[in-house]
């Protein structure tokens, strides 16, 4: 992943804490990267590691990551976590407590799910083991994470939760064909995540959201097309619409643009995406476009109209 081909100027972050929960890939890993690019502490957990793969079976690990907000500048700080066990995320949360009595900003990108999907299939030809796993996963990971997490969060005003999800909430509140129950499910869930944590934690003067890249240049998604983030444009002869595509520093910067502005309460407890942030921050991607991915996935790809970015990056 080539993160600077074009100029980008970090806000200020130094000082911040940041935890990124499932912080091993995708656009979590960058969000931590950014982060720290931006000055802050990130600490980065997550289930993979250099002592072993989790059940995803990918070869990124959150030491990986951590050594990445290192080369940005940032300190990282990787820590081997279950979301899914409260006991190993009290644990995490003592030791932030310990080091920094206080965390400002608090990523949860918590999933690991994809590998469990049969694509299509009804919940009653669905595995149900691999169903309820997804359920887990999308949804008590993340109640979890919040109950041990938010109250080093709330300790002083000003902190900043963004649940990471996939989808709009408009593009969620319809089926999502192709999928099945459990995945639409867990992924639809992050919305009214998003809307009851900005209610909970507003008198602590906290903001909350969901925010979802577009159409993510992932290590798994290249993977799929069998390229790299330096020639992803030769997918497109598989997938023309793949033009639309954004690498995750995208997301990443657009989080860290968001912990810097002061005015971000007026997103609380909604779901935003990352052409729309980009807009209001003046953000490009590496490639120095601006990609509008979930505009263009209504207007053009569910329209059934042929693959054309023009005006949309």
């Amino acid at each position: 992943m080539d993160e600077q081909s074009t100029p980008w100027t970090p806000p200020d972050l130094t000082g911040r804490v940041a935890l990124v929960a499932g912080g091993t890939r995708g656009a979590s890993r960058a969000t931590a990267v950014e982060l720290g690019r931006a000055g802050a502490t990130v600490w980065v957990s997550g289930r993979s590691s250099a002592a072993g793969r989790s059940e995803v079976d990918r070869p990124e690990t959150i030491e990986e990551t951590a050594a990445l907000v290192d080369d940005a500048g940032g300190r990282g700080v990787p820590v081997r976590c279950d979301h899914l066990d409260p006991a190993q995320v009290r644990a995490l949360a003592a030791r932030v407590d310990a080091e920094h009595g206080r965390l400002d900003v608090l990523v949860d990108g918590v999933w690991g799910g994809d590998h469990l999907m049969t694509w299509g299939a009804p919940v009653w030809e669905h595995d149900l083991a691999a169903s309820l796993r997804m359920l887990r996963l999308g949804i008590e990971s993340h109640v979890v994470t919040a109950h041990a997490l938010l109250p080093l969060l709330l300790r002083e005003p000003g902190g900043l939760v963004v649940v990471m999800t996939d989808g709009t909430a408009e593009h969620n509140s319809r089926y999502r064909t192709g999928t099945t129950l459990a995945f639409h499910v867990a992924k639809a869930a992050s919305h009214p995540q998003a809307v009851a944590l900005a209610a909970e934690t507003a008198p602590h003067g906290c903001t909350a959201v969901a925010l979802t890249p577009g159409w993510l240049r992932s290590e798994a998604m290249l993977d799929t097309f069998g390229v790299t983030e330096e020639n992803w444009r030769d997918a497109l002869e598989q997938e023309p619409h793949f033009a639309i595509s954004e690498s995750p520093v995208f997301t990443g910067r657009c989080v860290a643009a968001l912990a810097a502005d002061q005015q971000r309460s007026r997103f609380s407890g909604r779901t935003l995406d990352s052409g729309s942030l980009a807009r209001e921050y003046g953000i490009d991607d590496v490639d120095g476009s601006r990609p509008d991915g979930y505009r263009y996935v209504t207007e053009v790809l569910l329209a059934g109209r042929p693959a054309d970015t023009t005006g949309y990056r």
